[in-house]
């Protein structure tokens, strides 16, 4: 006796098709967001890993090349990811962060770029293992506020009165740069030009813009000087005047030229008589605002720029000759806010406010020449009350005097973080490496999935002294376990000198950083890993 299977109706089997056509599509669906997440982490970690060789005082410089053909050569991650041409809409997420830890802190751009790049790598291991990305998000979340209270632990005060400790900041911050020899001019220029703007007793912030960096092409790097007063990269102009002691300074917003009408027009002259008559009545005009200038008692003009026409003509600059009045002109509008608070001026914009009441004073006003047939104006001993100065930053060629300028200002960045939280912290990868020891300790507090992210959080850490001793030619494993070891049995300030290729106590090497420029290097880390494992899709709008 046989037994034959029943064949299943045609409506049955078409039930059976289309219940495992829709499993597929539903496991397309979960297969989706992995794809994206790891799209998005791959991008974001080529734009980390770009910018991770120049990490460090060993650290390389990147040559950028912009459309227009200039070069910039730099190691500033903030300026190399600014300049970069970044498509992926996570991987511009990183030139963000570095962005806002340039704006939130000055310094360690770079690191903070590196740093996110690891944690990542971190995360991806984890979703590999299956955990879901918010349990992940959360755990770092947990990570990250115990990493701040270590790093605030291991911090100890500072006093702003304190010029040595902030000079050796400064120090650190510029050991990386391009100018890293010149560190012994610019550090003590950058503290003296915040202490200069701020009363060390009762500061709680720095307003940058009360300290103008201006550079210039000529000289070197070491004839670069701090001014009380202002810069102006202008030329003074040919009235014969280029030394003004006891200066009255207008700084004018109107023209010393004929006006002209708002829209195109033509004049027809049929005869001389009318062409005198123009000439006469242009004559006459300008002299009127000759004149005016010359009653105020004014000695010195800055004109500000004009587009609409000239802002000084010739005629004007032969009665300022006469009248023995220093002219500048070609004053840009991002100067005046600057200019009016040094000099206690007020803008004039027109001839018949030009009263001596509105008037800038000061001691000097003179014409310096910097060297290779470039000149600046000088006014020092301003008699407002004021807090600014003017940092006036020298190169033998551009491209050193524009990186010249960078450095500088992420040094008055660091003292800005100390003014804002008055701690400092040992650098040369000793605050990470202390809190990957740290971190793990409080892993094992923890339970479940929790612990393996936090986990993993702590050995990604590890990054910034494992690129600091790669870049330094050394061995970075050897390197790293050694300090581990070090940090393991208390030693919370060894960190990697790459002057003498090994492990010292870095306090006594002097290098050393601000807390809060860790503290926002490893918040704002985190926060864009978070931000980036919550992403599960990307949509296109038309």
């Amino acid at each position: 006796m046989t037994a034959t299977a029943a064949k299943p109706s045609a409506p049955a089997a078409a039930k059976v098709a289309s219940a495992g056509k829709s499993n597929r599509a539903q496991f397309k669906d979960k297969e989706k967001p992995t794809d994206i997440r790891d799209s998005n982490i791959e991008a974001a970690k080529a734009v980390a890993d770009a910018v991770r060789t120049s990490l460090g005082p060993k650290g390389m410089d990147k040559m950028i090349q912009g459309k227009t053909g200039d070069v910039t050569i730099t190691n500033d991650g903030a300026t190399i990811l600014k300049e970069m041409q970044v498509f992926h809409p996570a991987a511009r997420m990183l030139v963000e962060l570095s962005k806002a830890q340039d704006i939130e802190a000055g310094d360690g751009t770079t690191s903070v770029v590196v740093l996110c790049g690891a944690l990542l790598d971190a995360a991806r291991k984890l979703l590999k293992r299956g955990i879901h990305p918010t349990t992940i998000s959360e755990a770092f979340q947990l990570a990250q506020s115990k990493a701040v209270e270590v790093l605030t632990s291991i911090a100890y005060p500072i006093k702003l009165s304190d010029r040595d400790s902030l000079i050796k900041m400064a120090s650190t911050s510029l050991n990386s740069k391009v100018v890293s020899q010149h560190s012994a001019l610019l550090a003590p220029l950058s503290v003296d030009a915040v202490l200069s703007v701020i009363d060390p007793e009762t500061a709680t912030n720095v307003n940058l813009k009360d300290i103008r960096v201006v550079s210039k092409v000529g000289g070197t790097v070491e004839d670069t000087r701090m001014i009380n007063g202002v810069v102006l990269t202008q030329k003074a102009q040919a009235t014969g005047v280029t030394r003004v002691e006891r200066a009255k300074i207008a700084l004018i917003q109107f023209q010393l030229s004929p006006p002209k009408t708002d829209m195109d027009n033509q004049i027809v002259i049929s005869d001389y008589t009318q062409m005198d008559r123009i000439l006469r009545e242009e004559r006459a005009y300008i002299l009127d605002l000759c004149k005016k200038i010359k009653k105020s008692g004014a000695n010195v003009i800055l004109i500000q720029k004009s587009i609409l026409r000239d802002a000084l003509n010739d005629m004007a600059l032969h009665f300022l000759t006469k009248m023995k009045v220093m002219v500048v002109k070609d004053i840009e509008r991002d100067e005046i806010d600057f200019i009016t608070r040094t000099l206690g001026c007020r803008p004039i914009a027109s001839a018949d406010h030009m009263l001596p009441e509105h008037l800038g004073l000061a001691e000097l006003c003179e014409e310096v020449h910097i060297g290779g047939g470039n000149k600046v104006v000088s006014i020092t001993g301003c008699q407002s009350s004021a807090k600014t100065c003017s940092v006036l930053v020298q190169g033998s060629n551009k491209l050193i005097a524009e990186e010249a300028e960078r450095s500088i200002h992420d040094a008055l960045c660091v003292m800005r973080c100390l003014v804002k939280n008055k701690h400092m912290i040992a650098g040369g990868g000793a605050p990470e490496t202390e809190l990957n020891i740290k971190l793990a300790k409080y892993a094992e507090t923890l339970s479940g999935v929790d612990s393996h992210c936090v986990r993993a959080f702590a050995e990604a850490l590890e990054i910034i002294p494992f690129t600091l001793a790669e870049n330094a030619g050394l061995s970075p494993i050897n390197i790293v376990t050694e300090l581990r070891n070090r940090h393991a049995q208390g030693e919370a300030m060894a960190g990697i000198n790459v002057k003498k290729s090994c492990i010292t106590n870095i306090t006594e090497e002097n290098v050393l950083q601000p807390l809060l420029v860790s503290i926002s290097a490893v918040t704002l880390a985190s926060e864009t890993v978070r931000a980036i494992l919550k992403i599960d899709d990307i949509v296109n709008t038309r």
